[in-house]
């Protein structure tokens, strides 16, 4: 152990432990017993009266679950180089991830499924996702990547055709913030809110985050254009003890029918949208 006077000011691995603890609703105590260290050795990390080793450093990532990519910010903060890597996703190393996926979306036809980043940007889709957002779009295919979040409160995008949407919109954002405030907090994602948030239409009250909205179990959407009416809620699949940067930032969100209309008439949509599809590949 390496000790400073204590007129050394707080480094910034000292700074970014204590607000991951602090998210993560810890005490140094409850830390401490977690990481089997002492009490008084995460208080002297996080003053900067000590610098712990890199074994240190995810010692206490692992017990407070830093994500991996604040991991690897956390190790450069306390002079060491990151270890996580993080791939593209059509790195050879990541095949067998990657049919895992193809593997999702085939099967969840005729209902359509998406492949997400951290930042809400589709990287993938099935054909049923494909069909259906060319239909709500129409002419107006987005271009590539799809940024879910912004497709939903543009007021050119899926608002119009979203007959609950202020009901889902307001889940949508409250769950950004969520992700953005008590999970992974990051410039990117709070700018992302920053910008829908002051789009046209949407509520002052969503650019805070409301830990009294209660999002409740399930939060159906329903879309509606022309005679098609579909009714759907969703759930979002990850990839388990994922080690790369990129497969843990990875979400699969699968929709499946609300009501029994929309299970019915899932596989004549599909069919009857089969020549409407849009052109990009959502970011393939």
């Amino acid at each position: 152990m390496t000790l400073a006077s204590s007129s050394t000011p707080e480094p910034r691995f000292g700074q970014l432990l204590a607000g991951w603890r602090r998210m993560r609703a810890k005490s140094q105590l409850e830390l401490a017993i977690e990481a089997r260290v002492s009490p008084r050795h995460v208080s002297f990390v996080e003053t900067g009266r000590s610098i712990p080793s890199r074994e240190m450093v995810l010692a206490l990532a692992t017990a407070l679950d830093v994500p991996l990519r604040e991991r690897n910010a956390l190790l450069l903060a306390a002079g060491y180089a990151p270890i996580y890597r993080e791939a593209p996703l059509d790195a050879p190393e990541l095949e067998a991830a990657r049919h895992a996926l193809a593997l999702i979306l085939e099967h969840q036809e005729p209902y359509p499924a998406v492949v997400m980043n951290r930042y809400w940007d589709v990287l993938d889709a099935n054909e049923a996702a494909r069909d259906f957002l060319g239909f709500l779009s129409g002419d107006a295919a987005p271009a590539a990547p799809l940024n879910v979040v912004r497709q939903m409160l543009r007021p050119d995008g899926l608002r119009p055709h979203v007959t609950n949407w202020e009901e889902v919109a307001e889940s949508l954002v409250q769950r950004v913030h969520r992700e953005a405030l008590g999970g992974v907090a990051d410039e990117r994602t709070r700018g992302l809110l920053a910008e829908v948030t002051a789009y046209p239409g949407v509520p002052a009250r969503w650019r805070t985050f409301d830990p009294g909205v209660a999002l409740g179990p399930l939060v159906p959407i329903c879309f509606a254009k022309d005679d098609v009416v579909a009714r759907y809620f969703s759930t979002v699949t990850t990839i388990g003890t994922a080690q790369d940067v990129t497969l843990q930032e990875l979400r699969v969100e699968c929709f499946f029918p609300a009501d029994a209309a929309t299970r019915d008439g899932a596989q004549a949509l599909r069919a009857r949208l089969r020549g409407r599809r849009p052109g990009p590949r959502d970011g393939r």
